[in-house]
């Protein structure tokens, strides 16, 4: 992918996110900030049954590029498992968005990420004290 591919995959993220809104019932919240611009991601996750498939969305304020990786990483998250989420790394979030703009706006593009990931431990505590 172009950078002009990746700019346009982030607009299209941005203007028209994935997954945006709340869970009527999460098992978790998390709630991830970048203080240094404001950005906001709240992730709203829950396990279907134990041990299959996450359901998972967002809501946010912030910049294009929090917001947009914060769909992209619901997109890409959707339907895993606790242990996928848990093994995932950042790779392949930060390619979509370009080696450019992720090494200029780190903090930005991992925002909702390391949210994601955060939610799936605690969903992983939660079944094990169950």
């Amino acid at each position: 992918m172009n950078r002009q591919e990746r700019i346009d995959l982030i607009l299209d993220h941005f203007e028209h996110p994935r997954f945006h809104g709340r869970l009527d019932v999460p098992g978790t919240i998390v709630t991830g900030g970048n203080p240094g611009c404001g950005d906001t991601v709240t992730v709203y996750m829950t396990v279907t049954e134990p041990g299959d498939s996450v359901e998972i969305a967002f809501e946010g304020e912030g910049c294009t590029v929090s917001q947009a990786a914060a769909s992209m990483v619901m997109q890409m998250m959707q339907g895993r498992t606790l242990r996928q989420i848990d093994e995932a790394t950042a790779e392949p979030l930060l390619e979509m968005i370009g080696p450019d703009i992720a090494a200029a706006r780190r903090n930005c593009s991992l925002l909702a990420f390391n949210a994601v990931k955060e939610a799936g431990r605690q969903l992983q505590q939660q079944q094990m004290t169950r």
